[in-house]
């Protein structure tokens, strides 16, 4: 009978609910988003604004170059179901995780170093003039920063599963937000922590100044993001992981194949609209991300400092907008009228941001990149919650999984094609406005483009036919 007893005690034991996260958790857990945030502005805020106006290395080359990481998302299916079957340190996902961190901390201050011999072998040689060793160096570059795309999908991808693995379907979407929103927070610290510290670049330092300052930051603040990947899962996968006690792996994005991505995609006709327009804005949203500090440097006269800021005042708008626009706008407007509303604004503020280049004034460069920000983050918000309403509960996370990995790829074009539209630009015009405002332009026309197509999603058809065609596209995977 005392047997009987205990064996029940330990079966109800077995059988208490896991504690669920707190809000303090959630922040700690946006810190490692948060610093992923920062890296970005070292990579597409300082290095290309240093590859492409200090160096010399023509744009689309910079751009390629810093575009491969993203390229490299597909690895990401291989690395997450890597950490479903096995454990590092006894977890999961946590030994990933840091293992992904410490080395893209390491490949980011070897990239550096690659990047000033590629710069030095340019301007011995001229911008165009490429020998064997120009072009060795270059691929060198690219095989870089296709290993720091991979150390991002070895750390990032864990992650995410760590964020479906400890929270619940009553706090999941409450998590995600968080972390979504402390990567613009990282962005927003990154441009200020960068002013901050390469402040020997403020008075046209020499190339010896930048040099010794940029191979500096690019140790320093890696580690620092080391550190708060570190701070930000420390324990969280031992006291919180549901992952062990669920029956079945809930769709993440890390399963998606490419391939599987671009068929559920285009399953039916309202998917592969509503795709195209995804893939439309995405492009135009971020062509910008290789030429906005050169932009900033070349036509301002900003120093490296300065035009790294530039990321935070984007993000700033981008963070005001965010919580807004599902309280105030989406609720009056609804989720298509808001999409297509932060679409023609972000149109409209590239415009005003080539205007600014005309009146070479910093502070209204700086103005416009605030609405920007608010502008891209009506459109984004309005883009996902739309994404989210029209897909049916049992195929969202699919839906949302083949999306978020073709969104990686999409950004990737967008880089590559916005320094290569800025070299065009070059070629075309002799004033450096008329050059980069190609890029911004060709950005305001996708944005229209993309409103255009939004407007030929039909809701109810895609609720009706959308979600049969995935699913027939799901079932007949399994079959």
């Amino acid at each position: 009978m005392a047997t009987g007893d205990l064996s029940n005690s330990q079966v109800n034991e077995v059988k208490q609910p896991l504690p669920k996260l707190n809000l303090l958790t959630m922040f700690r857990l946006a810190l490692f988003q948060m610093g992923l945030g920062i890296l970005a502005v070292l990579t597409l805020g300082v290095l290309n604004r240093v590859m492409i106006d200090e160096l010399a290395i023509p744009a689309t080359i910079t751009a390629g170059v810093l575009a491969i990481s993203q390229f490299m998302s597909p690895t990401r299916v291989w690395f997450g179901q890597m950490s479903d079957n096995k454990t590092i340190f006894g977890f999961h996902r946590t030994g990933y995780v840091w293992i992904g961190a410490a080395l893209f901390t390491l490949i980011l201050s070897l990239a550096v170093q690659v990047v000033w011999q590629l710069g030095g072998l340019v301007q011995a040689n001229g911008q165009w003039s490429w020998t064997i060793s120009t072009i060795a160096w270059t691929a060198l570059a690219g095989l870089v920063f296709a290993f720091y795309g991979i150390a991002s999908s070895i750390s990032s991808t864990p992650f995410f599963a760590l964020l479906v693995d400890v929270s619940d379907e009553d706090d999941r979407g409450k998590l995600i937000g968080i972390v979504w929103s402390m990567m613009t927070v990282g962005i927003a610290v990154g441009g200020i922590t960068s002013k901050i510290l390469l402040r020997r670049l403020e008075n046209n330092a020499s190339l010896d100044v930048v040099r010794s300052s940029i191979s500096w930051f690019f140790i320093v603040v890696p580690a620092i993001v080391l550190v708060l990947a570190i701070i930000a899962t420390f324990g969280v996968e031992k006291k919180y992981s549901r992952y062990t006690s669920r029956s079945h792996l809930i769709a993440r994005e890390d399963s998606i194949t490419l391939g599987k991505a671009l068929k559920i995609l285009t399953a039916s006709r309202q998917t592969g609209l509503f795709f195209t327009f995804l893939l439309v804005m995405t492009i135009s949203l971020f062509m910008q991300e290789a030429v906005l500090e050169p932009y900033g440097g070349e036509v301002f006269g900003l120093s490296i400092g300065q035009t790294s800021l530039l990321n935070t005042f984007w993000g700033i708008g981008m963070l005001m907008s965010l919580g807004a626009t599902g309280f105030l706008i989406v609720p009056r407007l609804g989720k298509q009228k808001t999409t297509k509303f932060g679409c023609l604004l972000v149109a409209v503020c590239f415009i005003l941001i080539i205007g600014s280049g005309f009146t070479g004034n910093a502070q209204v460069f700086q103005g416009t990149l605030v609405l920007f920000g608010l502008s891209a983050g009506i459109a984004t918000t309005g883009a996902l919650s739309l994404m989210l309403d029209l897909t049916a509960a049992e195929t969202a996370g699919t839906f949302v999984g083949a999306w978020g990995l073709s969104q990686a790829m999409a950004r990737g074009t967008a880089t590559l094609t916005g320094g290569a539209v800025l070299d065009i630009g070059r070629t075309l015009f002799k004033v450096p406005v008329l050059a980069y405002g190609l890029v911004f332009a060709l950005q305001a026309v996708g944005m229209l483009l993309a409103i255009w197509l939004l407007s030929r999603v039909n809701v109810q058809e895609f609720r009706t036919s959308a979600n049969k065609a995935i699913a027939t596209l799901m079932q007949n995977d399994l079959d």
